[in-house]
């Protein structure tokens, strides 16, 4: 029987509130582990993902990323608060980077507060016209923004740009309409947002079974958010202050962040909540 230390952190939190932010599980030293076991563990402790830390030839750390059904090349909250666990074992300082499928992600912190550089940003339209998107998301046909894209910046997702923070409280997403919306990958995941005031209210909604889940705190549909952003040939520097989490009973702040260079940053503090081991 073999012991294994994980840590559970939240990351973008809001106001270091302790249950604040999106919860991930990070088991510090994976290499014992295969794809069989990290896939059950992750369903085991049944989060939006659970990450395991590996030795690397190429970056700081190696990292793979599972939900309870499947593993991902990229996740926003996953790599940062992986990048913070990775900091208190002393694989990295305040600058470090991590291998993923997607590629390696540099990564930088100062204090708590942990910021990405996400990949370069693909896009494509959308084949579904924009009264599906509309009834997959429950709204009317006005209510749906400017142009709606499938982008990728590690992970395609949908990103749907709404007219109103109305809109966005509104929503209430068809499963069996979302399930026609599917990624190069095959999944079917939704992102939608509004402007308030100066700042950004979001919402993110991605299928568990016959059930529609929506998620505290999306940093990688946030990259891709950047990535939207570019396509839309908004202004640069743009700086984005991100609110989520409100209807999952988790409030959440992220930041967004796309220089005059077109690079995509996403930030937010984490906050360590414990540690333990499993016994296998």
């Amino acid at each position: 029987m073999s012991v294994y230390a994980y840590r559970i952190v939240n990351v973008f939190t809001r106001g270091r509130a302790a249950l604040s932010g999106n919860p991930l599980c990070v088991f510090e030293r994976a290499s014992a582990l295969d794809e069989t076991r990290m896939q059950a563990l992750a369903l085991q402790f049944n989060l939006s993902e659970t990450t395991f830390i590996l030795p690397s030839e190429r970056a700081s750390a190696r990292v793979r990323i599972f939900t309870p059904a499947y593993e991902m090349p990229f996740a926003g909250h996953p790599t940062l608060g992986s990048a913070h666990v990775c900091r208190a074992l002393g694989l990295g300082g305040d600058r470090l980077t991590l291998e993923m499928i997607a590629g390696v992600i540099p990564v930088r912190a100062s204090g708590d507060r942990w910021s990405l550089e996400a990949n370069a940003p693909a896009w494509r339209d959308l084949e579904e016209p924009r009264l599906t998107v509309a009834a997959m998301l429950g709204l009317e046909e006005h209510d749906i923004g400017e142009r709606p894209l499938w982008v990728n910046t590690g992970t395609e997702q949908l990103i749907v740009p709404l007219t109103s923070e109305a809109a966005v409280r509104r929503v209430r997403v068809r499963s069996e309409l979302l399930a026609q919306f599917r990624s190069a990958g095959g999944r079917s995941m939704a992102y939608v947002f509004a402007p308030v005031g100066a700042a950004l209210l979001a919402r993110f909604f991605f299928p568990k079974g016959s059930a529609v889940l929506e998620d505290p705190a999306t940093g990688s549909a946030t990259a891709n958010l950047g990535g939207w952003c570019l396509a839309m040939g908004r202004v640069l520097p743009c700086e984005l202050e991100i609110s989520q989490g409100e209807y999952a009973g988790r409030p959440s702040s992220l930041r967004l962040r796309v220089d005059a260079e077109r690079r995509i940053f996403v930030s937010g503090d984490v906050i360590e909540l414990g540690r333990g081991t499993i016994s296998l």
